[in-house]
């Protein structure tokens, strides 16, 4: 299987906590799979997914018109259907109905020639999480480099 990655939502990892991820399809119109293979511009930035009368949507995803497009160029904010089975919908519902939890887009790719999207299952951070995991983060670099000195010769120091 080859995957193509075409937008990755950096922000999402920072923002919230990622408890499960799913894959899902997205039902897009012709310009939008052409902007998508020529230009590669799509932006996730303050996107989400909501669940409404048992369809799964994208909302606030922005795809750039295609510059060849004619007069059924697509509308760039428009809402995307996600393409998931019954089930998973009506699960990720009481999900998210019950814990308050939120269905973020992680990553946008092609997947053999289709566009998928990651979604996770997020619950949103604190200010105060956010400075943790700077923190991990931060410890956890500052050991790596601490590793790659004393794993290096003598000689190269």
């Amino acid at each position: 299987m080859s995957e193509k990655i075409i937008v990755h939502n950096r922000r999402a990892g920072r923002d919230y906590s990622v408890l499960d991820r799913l894959e899902a399809g997205i039902e897009l119109v012709g310009t939008e799979v052409k902007s998508l293979r020529v230009h590669g511009s799509m932006t996730l930035k303050d996107s989400y997914a909501d669940i409404e009368e048992g369809q799964a949507y994208l909302i606030g995803a922005h795809i750039e018109p295609y510059d060849h497009g004619n007069i059924y160029n697509h509308s760039p904010e428009r809402r995307r259907r996600l393409l998931m089975h019954k089930q998973q919908i009506l699960k990720l519902g009481q999900r998210v109905e019950e814990k308050g939890l939120t269905l973020i887009p992680l990553r946008v790719y092609f997947k053999d020639g289709i566009v998928k999207v990651e979604l996770g299952l997020c619950k949103g951070k604190q200010s105060f999480d956010k400075r943790e995991s700077i923190k991990e983060r931060e410890t956890q670099r500052e050991l790596s480099r601490a590793l790659k000195q004393a794993s290096r010769p003598a000689s190269k120091r």
